[in-house]
């Protein structure tokens, strides 16, 4: 809470203007899940429970070596942090994100996928490759 806070008083004293991010296979933006991601959340950093399908997902993109490795837990910028920012540059390779981008471009903006938040951003770039795009190549 500690460590939030600080990172919070930063944000507010210097104002992102980029946010490089990716989309994870559930859908999330900066470990935050759909079944906590919150666009209103009045928090600008805060600790987030990663889901099971987050947490496998560490696994499988190598960052760690098995699921019991991988933190139940991490901080996190808030949906409102990432999105004021003036500008989102958002990557993301890998047919593993494929359903993942197809829901960021065609469902409802909602916190069911909390990267179509992206859609309400003026100034939002989404670069996939042939794998994660092919639905809409």
């Amino acid at each position: 809470e500690k460590e939030a806070a600080r990172y919070s008083r930063l944000l507010e004293k210097f104002p992102t203007d980029i946010v490089c991010m990716g989309i994870g296979e559930n859908g999330h933006i900066a470990f935050n899940d759909p079944p906590v991601a919150d666009f209103s959340d009045p928090l600008m950093v805060k600790k987030a429970e990663l889901d099971p399908a987050c947490r496998t997902q560490q696994v499988n993109d190598g960052c760690f070596e098995s699921l019991d490795k991988v933190p139940k837990y991490a901080l996190t910028l808030t949906v409102p942090s990432l999105v004021k920012a003036k500008y989102l540059v958002c990557t993301v390779p890998a047919k593993t994100k494929e359903r993942a981008v197809y829901h960021t471009l065609s469902d409802e903006i909602s916190e069911c996928c909390p990267a179509t938040v992206m859609r309400r951003h003026a100034h939002a770039v989404l670069f996939c490759d042939s794998d994660s795009g092919v639905a809409f190549i």
